[in-house]
């Protein structure tokens, strides 16, 4: 358990983030893709690191834990790996799951991979062949990193491939976060109203600089919305960032009145002063899932009646995203609604003193309410949680003045 209180409400400081996981997570792929490739700023995550271990392992046995990236790329990389019989398994959440669209989309190609326990879900056994199919036909709308590990690991194909999408697609600025590292190695990429056509080529050696993770710089935008005063420095962003959750800086400072002035390699954030904040708002968060918990606190801590949509696939995350923050927020007094893809704040009353937050096994749920901790003291529930994406951010938050007990 971990106590997290602020005396002053006023937060000051430099903070150094790691590199985004979602983009070292692609590069350590393409790094074993493309030995010539070089990796600066890795993230230093859980995910990342247990990405990094499994594809430099040589046992038969590959466990990836809670890390959902990895066992989506994972599953298509070792499909790729001639003459190699990996089973590739995670947690018990991770079990639950699902990964059969990727499957059926590389089986359908040639791919030999078998369930081992439940249709439709790790364990995996995966038997790796050489493949270089022409087109993947895959759903669009249920997780774009099933299809980001198809773009991955089409790079290395000898033709180029088109992978068609069945269904509207979710999530497009991972895709094309994942489409601009590509570039940058000299693979060319064409979006298409139905799908995404890979173009390979020969990638020359080249060092890729990993931008430090918006995800993580979203808790940081909620810290300056809830404090008293606020001005800090988020170091290694970049202007005109491909990740996704980089839209955090639009939102927060419509809907939460921070402002945000980008550098050549740091962003600075400070209150709008005099900002009256809405009463409500409704925010499609379709194409930036990750950080709708993030907003969703804001607001209620803001007290600001919210609608956010396009959330289907916070159901299949770490945790159900969505009944947990529901469960987490009555706490603190606050009535909400919940769909299979939306989160509705609909009202505010007295909440619970010292409220305990439980994390579910979910980094995000820890992080997302740590901001809270500035307008009164709160308890978090196995709090090593943030280690998955995040290690650093309980001593990032004692930089600022934050008071921490175990």
């Amino acid at each position: 358990m971990l106590h997290l209180s602020h005396p002053s409400a006023v937060i000051h400081g430099e903070i150094n983030i790691s590199g985004s996981k979602s983009e070292s997570n692609r590069g350590l792929i393409l790094q074993k893709l493309f030995p010539q490739i070089r990796l600066e700023n890795l993230s230093n995550a859980d995910d990342t690191l247990l990405l990094e271990k499994a594809l430099d392992s040589d046992s038969g046995e590959i466990d990836i834990h809670h890390a959902g990236t990895a066992m989506r790329f994972l599953t298509a990389y070792f499909a790729l790996c001639q003459g190699k019989k990996i089973i590739l398994k995670g947690s018990e959440r991770m079990h639950q799951r699902p990964v059969y669209p990727l499957v059926e989309a590389l089986r359908e190609q040639g791919a030999k991979i078998d369930y081992l326990e439940n249709e439709k879900f790790p364990p995996l056994q995966i038997q790796g062949q050489r493949l270089s199919p022409s087109n993947f036909s895959i759903p669009g709308n249920i997780s774009s990193q099933y299809i980001t590990a198809l773009m991955l690991v089409a790079s290395r194909f000898a033709k180029p491939c088109k992978i068609s999408f069945t269904t509207e697609l979710t999530s497009r600025p991972y895709l094309e976060m994942t489409a601009a590292l590509l570039e940058k190695i000299g693979v060319k990429v064409n979006f298409e109203p139905n799908g995404v056509t890979i173009y390979p080529t020969h990638v020359l050696p080249i060092n890729l600089k990993i931008e430090s993770d918006w995800s993580s710089a979203s808790y940081w935008f909620s810290m300056v919305a809830l404090a008293e005063k606020a001005e800090v420095k988020l170091l290694h962003y970049f202007p005109n960032s491909r990740q996704g959750d980089a839209a955090t800086g639009k939102i927060y400072q419509l809907y939460f009145g921070v402002e945000m002035e980008a550098s050549e390699n740091f962003i600075s954030l400070k209150k709008i002063p005099h900002f009256q904040p809405p009463k409500n708002f409704e925010l499609d968060l379709n194409a930036t899932p990750d950080i709708a918990q993030t907003i969703a606190v804001t607001a209620a801590a803001m007290k600001i009646k919210t609608k956010l949509t396009g959330l289907h696939t916070l159901k299949i995350k770490e945790t159900d995203r969505l009944a947990a923050l529901q469960s987490e927020l009555q706490k603190f007094g606050v009535e909400t609604k919940i769909t299979d893809d939306s989160f509705e704040i609909l009202s505010f009353s007295q909440g619970l003193k010292n409220p305990v937050i439980e994390t579910y096994n979910d980094h995000r749920m820890a992080m997302c309410f740590a901001p809270w901790a500035l307008r009164e003291k709160i308890s978090i529930a196995d709090p090593m949680v943030v280690t998955k994406s995040y290690p650093n951010f309980y001593e990032d938050l004692e930089k600022v003045g934050f008071i921490i007990n175990l």
